[in-house]
């Protein structure tokens, strides 16, 4: 008997009416492993909850659960799982009151999603190796010598691995959502059931739909929850511990990037009209009070311990100081920079180890530690625009302000040889005013190159000084920015990092050649000596991807590297290397550690900057545990490529034929499906693509250019791979290795594969990519291999996927992906087990959504259940977008 469905609506899709058992199928499950058997045990505590119906609606969950497995394997569309479900078990309820039921199946398994990410995060430590290979613990202890401690010291002064958290919200839960989940996780960790059944049952009740997009400062406060909560106490602790194997004092190491955060909420314009120069200040305060919150409750606590003669008179007076830093305006009682609080803490310890045996000493120096890690600006504030914007205020500019009578207009200057605009730019004399210019975008954009020297005033230089050039083509791009920087400031001192960021496969082949046209001009040249002849590149993995395909972008940006690290030497110039890299392996996610520890010695190690988005900021780094595990293994990945170079991984002549060969194959099969008349239409109109604005998740549009018909140049990335991943074909994190590999004679594809054996560059791209594959269910679309329009492209795609999966597993000399990483494989597994009725539920929704003859309200009904079932499948991913 199906659970009485007049408790059922479809209006009512926010909140759980009713709780469902655990949609076990008939598969064996490992339940001597830890996971699972946690999982399965309170899952089982929803059947206790309070709810109307559980009992019966838990069963034809778990009913349907099975029927989707079952269908999907004897080829059984997702419209026929569905309707032969409902004739079995619902056979006399109408439609209305069956499609609310499935919606009542959604949001149950929204919630098991939650719960199997507490269970995973609350045994992450149990799960994980903590201290074997990449670990801290596990570098230090290979410095066997006096002479590698001192060579490690020395580049410790002068490395960075700096943490960027981006306004790429790729995270489907609302922040609530994640409150109970961190509540959940140290509940489990205590194996609480009282309280964990309390969450579950706030859980049912809590809403998992954001009601309106959130603004960009919105998306700066979710994200500070886990700078102050996780990342205040990760970073400062590697830290101390390091300094403190080395035998180095942490109030004399004078290098507080080494461990360091930066922050894209609030500053990065590319694309959201929404981020104005207030916005951006708005968020600079923030940051800056977050900082010193976290500073106050520090001394508070510190002043319990240090409660000696004269230690104390000291610490009250900063505790007092920090209160009026943060909650008054009484300047001259205030401390207007950090140095000022460092001093003043220096006095403290200098009267701690002089007077009371530097009792409690750990505990100041981790304070100092914390200060000098996160000044008074926490994490830096990049600013970001795309260079087409900066060219649309020079055009303003030269209208109003240029008097050069080589040029009649703007156009006749832009036909002008690329030396001349630059020198033009970079040497003009007069100062910028946005109050002289009658259009609005110019009047922000001006005022935005303000706003930094205004953070810089608050927050300190380094909490704002890196300008992002998004799309950038050209030497004149840069120049553009760095001319505006200029113009605004009365001295024309400009405290700034132009970055540009080189993204599409062209712009990463030329790369070298803009930056040399750069460094050879004598106006830039003496930007980057008051920089400290450093320069800070961006590149973009996943517009990169999205343009030339997995292997071609991945390549290409290693190349990229190569080349501009060459070039810049020649100039005598430290390069520092930005990773735009999003969560799944299509937007440069997966295994990140690896990534860096394969760089050969041509690539410069002065940093890792990389970009952390979304579902990753999360999974990845939600908890201190998690935090510390994967922070540790990018630190090493730096450090140990300079410490013990392993030349025998670097890549040959021979290996790099073969990779631009592999590369070449690849791009050509990627371009064969990007040119293909049916890709656009296919992502329009069969996949959640054009839904993803709906899911007011993120403040910024989900595509460049609004109206008209979609257009490929004007997808983002982020829907754009989030789309694949909704249809479970993941196409950008593989397509075009299978074409490859297996168009190469057998003595090729054996070399291949001893190349994947040898190479840690190109093992970790194919291991990400084996992330993809597994996450890939070619069942659940196969109804399209019939489809009078896409038929044959699904036929494409489905062809290329299975070649990419028999090489890859060829190449891991294995039936099955992953087997180096079983967490990984266990964790996608179940993941993909509790997320079926969902992805089955959306393709049924979709399937429906084609026909013509549906009224407006059941097209409604079949959108809702599109965009619900989005939450779920991408939440249980983790890095799916």
């Amino acid at each position: 008997m199906l659970l009485p469905v007049s408790c059922l609506s479809i209006e009512s899709i926010d909140t759980i009416g009713s709780i469902e058992k655990s949609n076990q199928s008939n598969h064996m499950l490992d339940f001597s492993s830890p996971l699972p058997l946690l999982y399965h045990t309170y899952n089982s505590l929803f059947l206790s909850l309070p709810f109307r119906g559980i009992e019966e609606t838990g069963t034809h969950l778990a009913l349907f659960a099975q029927a989707c497995e079952k269908g999907f394997s004897t080829d059984k569309t997702p419209e026929q799982i569905i309707e032969d479900f409902w004739n079995e078990y619902a056979e006399h309820v109408d439609r209305d009151k069956q499609l609310a039921l499935l919606f009542h199946f959604i949001q149950y398994v929204e919630r098991q999603v939650v719960l199997f990410d507490a269970v995973e995060d609350a045994l992450f430590a149990q799960l994980h190796d903590m201290n074997g290979p990449g670990s801290l613990n596990h570098f230090l202890a290979r410095l066997d010598s006096q002479v590698l401690r001192e060579k490690l010291l020395n580049k410790v002064k002068s490395f960075s691995l700096r943490l960027v958290l981006t306004a790429h919200p790729t995270q489907f839960y609302p922040g609530k959502v994640l409150g109970i989940m961190n509540d959940l996780v140290t509940a489990i960790k205590s194996n609480n059931l009282v309280e964990i059944r309390l969450l579950l049952m706030q859980l049912g009740k809590t809403a998992f739909v954001n009601r309106e997009k959130p603004t960009p400062y919105d998306e700066a406060v979710s994200l500070g929850w886990y700078l102050e909560n996780v990342l205040y106490q990760v970073l400062p602790e590697l830290m101390f511990r390091l300094l403190k194997t080395l035998g180095v004092a942490p109030d004399t190491f004078d290098n507080p990037r080494l461990l360091a955060l930066g922050f894209w909420p609030g500053g990065d314009r590319d694309g959201n009209p929404f981020v104005t120069s207030e916005t951006t200040l708005l968020v600079a305060r923030l940051l800056r009070e977050g900082a010193l919150r976290g500073y106050y409750r520090d001394i508070r606590q510190l002043k319990r311990r240090l409660t000696f003669r004269d230690v104390e008179e000291t610490v009250l007076n900063i505790e007092r100081k920090l209160y009026n830093t943060l909650y008054t305006s009484e300047t001259e009682k205030c401390y207007s920079n950090c140095k000022e609080l460092l001093n003043d803490l220096a006095v403290t310890r200098t009267l701690l180890v002089e007077q009371h045996d530097a009792l409690f000493l750990d505990d100041l120096d981790r304070f100092m530690l914390k200060i000098k890690v996160f000044g008074f600006y926490f994490a830096t504030l990049d600013i970001r625009q795309d260079s087409r914007k900066h060219t649309e205020v020079w055009e303003a500019i030269f209208q109003y302000s240029v008097k050069d009578g080589r040029w009649k207009n703007y156009d006749e200057f832009l036909q002008a040889e690329e030396s001349d605009r630059i020198n033009y730019l970079l040497g003009a004399d007069f100062y910028l005013d946005e109050n002289d210019f009658a259009d609005g975008f110019v009047k922000e954009t001006i005022r935005s190159f303000r706003a930094i020297s205004e953070i810089q005033q608050q927050n300190g230089e380094l909490g704002c000084h890196r300008y992002i050039i998004s799309n950038c083509r050209s030497a004149y791009n840069v120049a553009e920015v760095l001319g505006i920087a200029q113009l605004v400031s009365p001295s024309n001192e400009v405290n700034l990092d132009i970055v540009p960021l080189f993204e599409t496969i062209d712009d990463l082949g030329r790369a070298d050649e803009v930056m040399q046209v750069l460094y050879s001009n004598k106006y830039y040249a003496q930007h980057l000596a008051a920089r400290g002849m450093v320069q800070h590149i961006m590149l973009g993995f996943s517009d990169g991807t999205k343009d030339g395909g997995y292997l071609r972008s991945n390549w290409s940006i290693y190349r990229a590297k190569e080349a501009l690290t060459r070039v810049s030497r020649e100039y005598d110039i430290k390069a520092v290397f930005f990773d735009g890299r999003g969560g799944p392996p299509g937007r440069g996610g997966g295994n990140n550690a690896s990534y860096y520890a394969a760089h050969g010695q041509d690539i410069e190690n002065q940093a890792i900057h990389v970009t952390i988005q979304g579902q990753t900021v999360s999974s990845t780094y939600g908890t201190q545990e998690s935090a510390s595990f994967n922070i540790e293994r990018l630190l090493t990945a730096g450090l140990e490529n300079f410490l013990f170079p392993d030349h025998a991984r670097e890549l040959s002549t021979a290996d790099r034929q073969h990779l631009d060969q592999l590369a070449d194959a690849a791009y050509e099969a990627y371009l064969d499906l990007k040119n293909d008349p049916a890709f656009v239409p296919y992502l329009e109109k069969m996949t959640p693509l054009k839904w993803y604005g709906d899911s007011n998740i993120a403040s910024r549009p989900t595509k460049r250019n609004d109206g008209g018909d979609m257009k490929f140049d004007d997808l983002r990335a982020i829907p754009f791979v989030g789309a694949w991943a909704q249809m479970k074909q993941n196409i950008p994190g593989y397509y075009g290795i299978g074409a490859a590999v297996s168009g190469l004679p057998k003595q090729e594809r054996e070399e291949i594969g001893r190349l994947y054996q040898r190479s840690l560059f190109f093992r970790t791209l194919m291991e990400n990519s084996m992330q993809s594959l597994s996450k890939s269910n070619f069942l659940v679309t196969q109804y399209l291999e019939k489809h009078p329009q896409f038929g044959g492209f699904w036929h494409k795609l489905h062809t290329e996927y299975a070649k990419s999966l028999n090489v890859l597993e060829a190449f891991s000399e294995s039936r099955s992906l992953l087997t180096e990483n079983p967490v990984s494989k266990e964790s996608i597994a179940l993941r993909e087990r509790i997320v079926l009725p969902l992805i089955t539920i959306q393709q049924y929704a979709l399937q429906q959504l084609q026909s013509e003859s549906l009224t407006d309200s059941e097209a409604e009904t079949y959108r809702k259940l599109v965009l619900r079932s989005m939450f779920g499948i991408i939440n249980a991913a983790r890095n799916a977008a």
